[in-house]
């Protein structure tokens, strides 16, 4: 691969890889996000548009356990992918866990608000203030689930092809020869020798 490889990204093709499958796949999921959120509606009457806060999960909540439980996972689902996709698309290892949960959950709250801002547009949507939060709080958990965990496995990956130790009780390598310690010389052995 020519070029200069940015500081701390996977290496090689296996980079290129994971770019292009998180770039695929997250141009895939977007896709049916927008087929999911942005369909017309047919229906005869429509709820005004929810702009407090919490108001909608507390009714949700109000409804019982399994009905609450699926509108409240429908939210956190629906744009939970982009946690583990949008750092994937990236493709760097050595970045601050932080800033990564910090750029992903804003990047997801950004895509979140602009399904919110189309969706005031179309025939039988509306807008909800609290489908935003649910979307940000599951990418954030799904970043938090499985970006960490798989950044320390190929950080490792990538230290194995960096430095291939031989290990002593593998019979395929062979053990490692050893060495015996010497010493330091005396003084006497390292000056030179003195005239008579």
């Amino acid at each position: 691969m020519g070029g200069v490889q940015r500081q701390g990204s996977i290496g090689g093709s296996p980079a290129i890889r994971v770019r292009v499958t998180g770039g695929v796949l997250l141009v895939a999921h977007l896709a049916l996000v927008a087929w999911l959120t942005l369909r017309p509606l047919d229906v005869p009457w429509v709820m005004p548009a929810n702009l407090r806060p919490l108001a909608t999960v507390r009714a949700d909540l109000a409804l019982g356990w399994p009905e609450a439980a699926e509108r409240l996972g429908e939210g956190l689902a629906l744009l939970a992918p982009l946690g583990a996709l949008l750092p994937m698309t990236h493709g760097r290892l050595d970045v601050s866990p932080l800033a990564s949960l910090a750029r992903t959950v804003a990047a997801g709250a950004l895509t979140s608000l602009g399904i919110a801002l189309l969706q005031t547009g179309v025939p039988g949507r509306v807008v909800d203030v609290d489908t935003l939060l649910l979307n940000t709080v599951g990418v954030a958990l799904a970043h938090l689930a499985v970006v960490p965990a798989v950044r320390v496995r190929l950080r490792r990956r990538a230290e194995r092809r960096r430095s291939p130790a031989v290990r002593q009780d593998d019979p395929a390598q062979g053990r490692t020869p050893t060495y015996s310690r010497v010493g330091l010389a005396p003084w006497s052995d390292a000056l030179p020798p003195s005239a008579p």
